[in-house]
């Protein structure tokens, strides 16, 4: 069980009368949300894939919509049912109650809570249906009331989209609190058959009690008022303190520590919410035999990134924080064991984070200090418990590294890591780390008819137990979430007996005794009913990076308008431009920080980045066209796990893909370089597939632009588009409106007008530098241009085989009736040269 909040949050300053962050706007990011970046994306999963409970002090969900269902009032028109003897609790419950929740109302005492005695059969239960007021992903929470009597093996089953999911909860402990059971897709609206949560009383031990209360769909938005005035942000940005006491968490004890300072509240309360997890004898410090929640909670993590500030240009690195003293000046734990626990775990994560950052990104990455010091969030949790500063948030050098989606996730798994070996250590056990995720994923159509996914696992330089034994399959059909998987032992899995005009999905996660590795990228297929010869569609956008940046004499910082990288899934923690660039300007307060000072018009937002998932946005459009279609990932192309020439149509995703730097110390510049658009492999695989007669539609921002200007110019590149895909570069940043009209040749049945995204957006990642191209021969002819200033923006090329090339990604066509037209057009084009 490991307990750990990511730094601070949005709260209400009494002084000033308002909400704010508790650090200032620096480099595009905030203190109090660029730990979750890392946190809640990646560090959590893999803690859960390897086995943990973990419990977060603030919200995990990212969802703005929350639905609460209960016995005692209901969200929407969501419905609370039951069947059989169920009678009132012994305790009070939640309710909703009034909101917004003014001072300290505790929601969990305003209601009351249901029970009944359980059977080896399950003769009863409760189902909680709610009202989806749109189709996304929702974190589930359930609470109860718990006792000796409750039963161990509390049966919930969660149907979602994705089918049902069945989880068995210790009621003994956890109760009048919200429980999180996991993140799951639903539909909108009202589904009383295939979208709810259900409580039975079945029970391994007849005569056990069971017990049941609200069910939380969500995250929501903040509910907790101050001065008439709730935060109006989400819950997910809020501090700890407030969260706390909306999961009902008793105020004295844990989070009203100091009068109408929330402030202090907010970080004080969160070592006193490990303490209360726990309970007797490990319980707040004010009251050490309080009962608690009876959580045996093993490690407590508090996540910050302040690591110091210096004048130049070097990295700060990473500062670790212990104490082995307590809240009482003692040196043991209640159970006696020394507090210098902290400093071995403490020591051994600092250790493990550095040298990992040094193996992948940078070999003079800084270990700073490992500090002995009474901070609050060090010394007050009576567990093992250490204070991590990753990094300086204030310094340009570690930022530039803290962007980078693949830095997050090293970081995360170093501290996967260090806690699993902590563990190990403790309790006298051989660990087994998890797998890295599998690569070269593909699905292809087998003689009889069936999908076959295959792919190759991963292995891990730095971990020798890092192997797999085995993986998990996951299935999707449509737009619904994925099944729960299937178990299977070898690199291959078949899917038998698709439908047709349905696309289906499939990711992948290697497996050992150590769990389950993080997903693949996903792959996707569709049968279409008209005969046509099916569509390869390849991945080659695999690009993860921050944005790109200047350092220039004074002038230093991130240009996020010209490229802000790639972010894997979805950004949480960008609040806006920066626009102060001046290395000189020096630290006022939080609202003049000075050097790296940023907007804040973002800072709620959730922006999309790279799901690499786009197969099935081109998949949807290639099967309405009539078309079956099979995906692929770029890596299996270029490793001949998968023949294109067998393929009369090729969609060749480039998205955002381009070169990009790892800023990996002792690296030459060529060797420094990733995601570039052409690898050699690709270009050539792509040369064959156009002299076999093949017909090629290939689409992305930077489609000449990393060939002409990216770095190293590549002349490979270049002779690879002027010979072969007939295009040449003009200029990239070549629309800022996303809006392309096309030309309307005879042979082309492009929409007149439609937009691509240039706007950070929530639902498709923005395209902010959109390449302008021209054709490169005689036979090239321009088919639409960018409207704002005639520049061409996507050409066709037509001899003994077809191009076409899009200067924008065909993912980021805004609306879904553009691209299918968009689709058909091309394909009707390629059609045009078998007939």
């Amino acid at each position: 069980h490991i307990a750990m909040w990511h730094s601070h949050g949005w709260y209400y300053n009494y002084k000033e009368d308002r909400w704010m962050w508790q650090r200032a706007r620096l480099f595009g990011t905030v203190e109090d949300l660029y730990p979750m970046s890392i946190v809640v994306p990646y560090l959590v999963p893999m803690l859960e894939r390897a086995g943990a409970n973990t419990f977060l002090p603030r919200e995990r969900d990212i969802q703005t919509n929350e639905i609460i269902v209960d016995n005692n009032g209901s969200d929407y028109k969501s419905k609370y049912v039951e069947n059989g003897t169920w009678r009132n609790g012994k305790t009070k419950g939640f309710a909703i109650g009034k909101r917004p929740y003014k001072g300290n109302v505790n929601p969990f005492v305003q209601g009351s809570t249901r029970e009944i005695i359980g059977n080896l059969k399950g003769s009863s239960q409760i189902g909680w249906i709610p009202e989806i007021p749109e189709s996304g992903y929702y974190a589930v929470y359930v609470s109860y009331d718990s006792s000796p009597e409750n039963t161990t093996d509390a049966e919930y089953k969660v149907y979602h989209s994705g089918g049902e999911t069945t989880f068995y909860v210790n009621q003994q402990i956890g109760g009048s609190t919200w429980v999180y059971l996991g993140t799951f897709h639903f539909n909108e609206g009202l589904d009383s058959k295939n979208q709810k949560v259900v409580l039975t009383n079945k029970v391994m031990k007849d005569g056990a009690r069971v017990s049941g209360d609200a069910v939380r769909f969500g995250g929501g938005m903040g509910v907790i008022e101050r001065n008439g005035r709730v935060s109006d942000r989400p819950k997910f940005v809020e501090g700890s303190r407030y969260w706390l006491q909306y999961a009902g968490f008793p105020d004295t004890l844990i989070y009203d520590l100091n009068k109408e300072n929330d402030y202090n509240d907010d970080y004080q309360s969160r070592g006193e919410w490990v303490n209360y997890l726990v309970g007797a004898p490990y319980g707040p410090n004010k009251k050490r035999d309080e009962k608690g929640l009876g959580i045996p909670v093993d490690i407590s993590l508090a996540f910050h990134t302040d690591a110091g500030i210096t004048g130049n240009d070097d990295i700060i690195g990473t500062l670790m924080i212990y104490s082995v003293e307590d809240y009482d000046s003692s040196l043991v734990f209640p159970n006696g064991m020394s507090r210098f626990a902290n400093r071995d775990l403490g020591d051994l994560m600092q250790t493990q984070i550095v040298d990992d950052i040094r193996y992948h990104f940078d070999s003079t990455w800084t270990r700073r200090n490992l500090y002995n010091r009474q901070y609050s969030e060090a010394f007050r949790a009576n567990v093992p418990s250490v204070l991590l500063e990753l990094l300086s948030h204030q310094n340009f050098a570690d930022v530039k590294f803290g962007h980078n989606p693949k830095y997050k996730f090293e970081v995360a798994r170093a501290i996967y890591k260090s806690m699993l070996k902590f563990l190990a250590e403790q309790h006298q056990f051989e660990y087994v780390v998890l797998p890295l995720p599998v690569t070269h994923m593909s699905v292809q159509l087998t003689d009889k008819g069936n999908f076959k996914v295959n792919w190759q696992p991963q292995t891990d330089p730095l971990e020798s137990t890092a192997t797999a034994d085995a993986y998990m399959v996951y299935v999707r059909e449509g737009e619904n979430g994925f099944d729960n998987g299937t178990l299977v032992e070898d690199v291959t899995y078949e899917f038998e007996k698709p439908k047709k005009n349905v696309i289906y999905s499939f990711k992948v996660e290697a497996v050992n005794k150590g769990g389950r590795s993080m997903s693949s990228e996903i792959v996707s297929a569709g049968l279409g009913n008209k005969g046509k010869s099916p569509v390869l569609v390849i991945n080659g956008f695999n690009r993860l990076s921050g944005p790109s940046s200047i350092s220039v004499g004074n002038f230093e910082g991130f240009l996020f308008d010209i490229d802000r990288g790639v972010y894997e899934g979805n950004d949480i923690s960008y609040v806006g431009e920066q626009f102060n660039y001046d290395k000189s300007s020096r630290w006022g307060t939080d609202d003049e920080p000075g050097h790296g000072a940023s907007y804040a018009n973002y800072e709620t937002s959730v922006i999309a980045g790279n799901t690499f998932d786009f197969g099935l946005v081109h998949g949807k459009s290639i099967l309405e066209a009539g078309y079956s279609f099979f995906s692929s990932s770029s890596d299996a192309v270029m490793d001949n796990h998968i023949d294109i020439t067998s393929f009369k149509y090729v969609d060749l995703i480039l998205g955002e893909q381009k070169k990009t730097r790892r800023y990996k110390q002792g690296y030459k510049l060529n060797e420094d370089i990733e995601f570039e658009t052409f690898p050699e492999k690709l270009q050539s695989k792509i040369k064959f597939y156009a002299q076999s007669g093949g017909n090629l539609f290939i689409s992305g921002a930077y489609i000449t632009t990393d060939s002409y200007r990216n770095f190293l110019p590549d002349s490979n590149g270049v002779q690879l588009l002027e010979e072969t895909l007939h295009v040449k570069h003009r200029t990239d940043h070549a629309s800022k409106t996303g809006e392309v009209v096309a030309t309307s040749p005879s042979e082309f049945k492009l929409p007149k007008s439609l937009f691509f995204n240039t706007k950070l957006s929530s639902s498709i990642y923005q395209v902010e530098s959109p390449d302008a191209i021209h054709p490169s021969t005689e036979d090239a002819k321009i088919i639409a241009r960018y409207k704002e200033n005639g520049f061409s923006a996507a050409v066709a090329f037509e001899g003994y085989y077809k191009t076409v090339v899009f200067g924008f990604p065909f993912e980021t066509i805004l609306q879904e009736k553009d691209r299918n037209m968009t689709m058909k057009a091309i394909l009707d084009f390629f059609d045009k040269t078998l007939e």
